[in-house]
């Protein structure tokens, strides 16, 4: 059977591709085929192959296998921008079904494919179409990557108040040390435990590199059944 997951975030540049190649190397790991998926990108890079995406690149390189680029990463935007901005100055109109068909291939070839978002829970890809509606639509279950510095205790919870919102089931957390000299990181961690609706599945150091820090996703892989 296949489990897919979507990775959530609460900000954007707070580990979420980390988190999902760290989770992706735990899965592999375990005996699961499992490969990872970024829709939508902002911020591609010109290469003789065509636009590509450093997070969906790393992505590829902790898959089982070495799926197609263009099924990792169906749409690549140059500008670093909100994706509809983005999407705006390229041209280009984001919708769900050439997403869906992408995620629909590589789910027939591998039991769990790691789906990560773009930006927050929030962020806008087209009128009317947000990142979070590709979890909704496709019905995932979440994991929210909380990076872990000032702030983070008001942007975890409004992200866990908005996953609930839209009817998507909130797996666990995971936690990601952005900042290694944080105030307080331990109560901040103590906190987001006691206030978070769900538990937390990991927490990962910083400056670690992800292969390593699957051994520290255990509970992770174990949610996700």
């Amino acid at each position: 059977m296949n489990r897919a997951v979507f990775i959530a975030g609460t900000d954007t540049g707070i580990g979420k591709t980390h988190v999902a190649c760290a989770l992706l190397h735990a899965l592999r790991a375990a005996g699961d085929r499992a490969c990872g998926m970024k829709p939508v990108a902002s911020g591609c890079m010109e290469t003789p192959a065509g636009l590509r995406n450093e997070d969906a690149l790393a992505l590829q390189a902790a898959s089982s296998d070495a799926p197609a680029y263009a099924l990792i990463n169906p749409v690549a935007l140059r500008d670093p921008l909100s994706p509809h901005l983005a999407a705006a100055h390229d041209g280009v109109t984001i919708a769900l079904p050439p997403l869906r068909a992408a995620f629909e291939a590589l789910s027939a070839s591998h039991r769990r494919v790691v789906v990560e978002g773009v930006g927050g829970w929030l962020v806008p890809l087209a009128p009317g179409l947000f990142a979070s509606d590709i979890a909704v639509q496709w019905k995932l279950p979440v994991l929210l990557v909380v990076g872990l510095r000032l702030g983070c205790l008001n942007h975890a919870l409004l992200s866990a108040r908005a996953i609930a919102a839209d009817g998507c089931q909130l797996l666990g957390w995971i936690g990601n040390r952005i900042d290694p000299d944080m105030l307080a990181a331990e109560e901040n961690l103590a906190s987001l435990r006691a206030l978070l609706p769900a538990p937390c599945l990991g927490v990962l150091p910083h400056g670690m590199a992800p292969e390593p820090a699957a051994a520290l996703l255990h509970a992770a892989v174990a949610a996700l059944g």
